[in-house]
């Protein structure tokens, strides 16, 4: 469902995909549940708990009883998606995402919600642009960060069928589908959105339709830029991000912390395959409470900030 348009093109809230493609695999299976903490209407589980009022458990605001409860259906037999708020689900359960989930390799769906700076005003507290440093070093857990409705309905459907544990960091905020042709989806494989030469652009998430507007931008001045849809942080698509090396210089984008997520990752497998320039993108730190395009303005995550990130890199190539 199309939310608003902006530029002429329909956006889209991705939660809406993830209940739609939730309800319609509930229907086939019975083994799927979800649990809430609290977060039915945020989460967008109103559907499904009117469709299945049996198989939708709230734990109220008790994420570590949340994660746990998750863990117990699927050791019955059950496939969970457990879904919060992911700055709460990550923060608060952490602990029991490491030892009930990871450790025990729990076939548990965490789905984290309104994600990276979306609840905005409400400040650091409810930001969440740690979650990707806290969880890529559980390397069993795939981490999937869906850009657009159509990636997110298949990385539901992904999860579901697989027998593991995956996380799913969702957006509040609405983005445009992405105009790519013939469209497949599989975890640790980089989706080319635009083709180029002279540098690479890797995103993920809500930055992934900014990085196009920003190779559009570099266009206009001659520049070719790759850009990458890299929207599994584990695992990393390793021969994308080395072919991304071979342009001479990369920017990576994230909403999320500049230390240890998407950018950091990408960092550590150029400096020891292949280095090369790279300025990575995200928020330096804590981020002051304001509104989304605020925030994303002052980080320079924004359309113009990624090419101007990308003239940087540019200009570090072969030096």
């Amino acid at each position: 469902m199309a939310v608003e348009a902006q530029n002429d093109r329909p956006m889209y809230d991705c939660r809406n995909a993830f209940v739609e493609t939730l309800e319609a695999l509930a229907a086939t299976d019975e083994r799927i549940v979800a649990v809430a903490n609290d977060s039915v209407g945020s989460s967008k589980l109103g559907g499904f708990q009117k469709k299945f009022p049996e198989r939708l458990v709230n734990v109220g605001i008790a994420e570590q009883m949340l994660v746990g409860a998750g863990a117990g259906l699927a050791n019955g037999g059950k496939i969970p998606f457990v879904s919060a708020a992911s700055c709460f689900l990550t923060g608060r359960a952490l602990e029991q995402i490491k030892a009930d989930i990871a450790y025990s390799d729990t076939n548990v769906k965490l789905v984290g919600q309104s994600s990276g700076v979306a609840y905005g005003e409400l400040g650091a507290t409810h930001h969440s642009i740690e979650d990707f440093a806290w969880l890529r070093p559980l390397t069993n857990i795939t981490t999937i960060v869906p850009a657009d409705p159509w990636e997110t309905a298949e990385a539901v459907k992904w999860a579901a069928a697989h027998e593991g544990p995956v996380y799913i960091r969702l957006s509040r905020m609405p983005v445009p589908a992405l105009e790519i042709a013939k469209r497949t989806f599989e975890p640790g494989k980089a989706e080319l959105v635009r083709d180029g030469s002279d540098l690479t652009i890797i995103a993920c998430g809500t930055m992934v339709h900014l990085a196009v507007g920003a190779a559009e931008i570099l266009a206009a001045e001659g520049v070719l830029a790759r850009v990458l849809n890299h929207s599994t942080i584990n695992p990393l698509d390793e021969a994308a991000i080395l072919q991304a090396g071979e342009t001479g210089a990369v920017v990576t984008v994230e909403e999320a912390s500049v230390r240890g997520g998407l950018g950091g990752a990408v960092a550590e497998f150029l400096a020891t395959h292949r280095p090369v320039p790279i300025e990575i993108m995200g928020f330096p730190g804590f981020a002051p409470t304001g509104s989304v395009e605020w925030l994303f303005a002052q980080n320079g995550l924004t359309a113009e900030g990624i090419a101007s990130a990308a003239r940087k890199a540019l200009s570090r190539k072969d030096t």
